[in-house]
């Protein structure tokens, strides 16, 4: 067996180790951080760390998973290349695909709102929407220029969003050695809460902030030596994503009651004024328009790779496979899938559509664990990763248990988008047969 994953490519290898822990970690570390604090509050009261950490060790599941498919298919698509492998169905390959595909665009559009909304007010009042559909043309333009720049601006944006979250908790740890704050609330329940119900509860909402490492499965033909720098690159981020995350949720309780941060709509904002350290207000809103900012380009990367992806295997139109002769990127899937989340930014309850993103991100990560399985049997002519077999029957278990905690109108809402995702397959399909006659 060789040594180093070479798969031809029609795109560039443009991406290294250090470049791909950047792009996990910075995926991972996205701008909902920057408000998780004050939703756990409200379930697990000042015991935030219980849930991130939870939350860790079931991403760690899913992502011993990836690591094993991605390095074994080094193929942009992600788990629908895996499922069609594993189940041998184009169905379930295209909707596995669609999920992925649905909640991407959804996060990108809600995080354009984000961007457009009360962070940027604190510099400028401006329309929400049309904020929006501009920011997401210009992440559009960064992401058809090059992997390459859009690399580097990721690179600079994970080290500005990190820097952000690591004041938090140099400011508390000021507090703590001038004698403030109060370091029994980090065990502080709700009252009338159980301990083990308080931390799922909350390890659902904590779950989201650890799955954008399934965004990289989609670069991985732009990587270089995946066999190699994909299962180091994933656990050391998703490893300091989970140090970074606990460290905030012990400095947010000790900074914070558990009242006051469940109330402010920008809790880490509050803890850094809790401090007394002299943090100006519009630098941390100026942090958190970047860690949006960042979150939106790594995902709607993640989404044209993955349309182009599929359209490869002939799950969607040919014409979303086209590359840029120069740029080698995919032009047309970045284009349909801007336009897209463009449209997504009109609809309203966007907090229905951000849980229904956890749920068709599960409905993938069962998928994954189960292939991983299935293609135990398949042999390929290259080195990869393999992980341990208990690993993904754990990963299904976790799965499945986080999905019984979703609410019933996040499942309508979520078959409802399957429907719409199973319809563009028999048009889809009803295209390619129209094709072949003239082939």
């Amino acid at each position: 067996m060789t040594t180093e994953t070479e798969v031809p490519t029609r795109l560039k290898k443009a991406i290294t180790g250090p470049l791909l822990f950047a792009f996990i970690l910075g995926d991972v570390l996205g701008a909902g951080v920057y408000a998780l604090m004050g939703v756990l509050a409200g379930r697990v009261g000042g015991v935030l760390w219980a849930p991130l950490l939870a939350a860790l060790l079931l991403a760690l599941l899913t992502a011993g998973s990836y690591a094993e498919l991605v390095t074994k298919y080094p193929r942009a698509g992600g788990a629908a290349v895996f499922a069609e492998r594993a189940f041998r169905n184009r169905l379930v390959s295209f909707l596995v695909g669609f999920c992925m595909l649905a909640a991407g665009v959804t996060s990108a559009a809600g995080l354009s709102l984000a961007f457009a909304g009360e962070y940027l007010s604190t510099f400028i009042d401006l329309p929400v929407v049309p904020v929006a559909i501009v920011f997401l043309a210009l992440i559009a333009a960064l992401n058809a220029r090059g992997i390459s720049e859009s690399m580097r601006a990721n690179f600079a944006m994970t080290a500005i969003e990190v820097s952000g979250l690591v004041i938090v908790v140099v400011v508390v740890g000021m507090l703590l050695a001038g004698g403030g704050g109060d370091v029994s609330r980090v065990t502080e329940l709700p009252e009338g809460t159980g301990a083990a119900s308080a931390i799922l509860a909350g390890a659902i909402i904590a779950y989201y902030s650890f799955v954008g490492f399934e965004t990289s499965a989609n670069i991985i033909e732009e990587v270089k030596d995946p066999t190699k720098n994909f299962p180091r690159a994933l656990f050391a981020a998703l490893a300091t994503a989970g140090v970074v995350y606990v460290l905030v949720g012990l400095a947010s309780a000790i900074a914070l009651p558990a009242a006051e941060l469940e109330a402010s709509t920008g809790p880490l904002l509050q803890v850094v004024e809790a401090s007394g350290a002299g943090i100006p207000p519009w630098l941390f809103s100026l942090i958190a328009l970047i860690a949006v900012a960042n979150g939106a380009l790594l995902t709607m990367i993640m989404a044209s790779r993955l349309t182009y992806g599929m359209a490869e295997q002939g799950l969607l139109p040919r014409a979303l496979s086209r590359v840029l002769t120069k740029r080698r990127t995919p032009w047309v899937a970045i284009l349909a899938t801007t336009l897209v989340a463009m449209l997504l930014t009109l609809v309203g309850d966007l907090a229905v559509l951000a849980e229904t993103v956890v749920l068709l991100l599960l409905f993938v990560f069962l998928s994954a664990n189960v292939s991983v399985l299935v293609l135990r049997r398949d042999r390929v002519d290259h080195s990869h990763f393999r992980v341990w077999t208990f690993v993904p029957v754990l990963g299904i278990g976790s799965c499945v248990l986080l999905m019984t905690q979703q609410r019933p109108i996040v499942w309508l809402f979520g078959a409802a988008l399957l429907a719409v995702g199973a319809v563009l397959y028999l048009l889809a399909r009803w295209g390619r047969s129209r094709e072949k006659p003239s082939s």
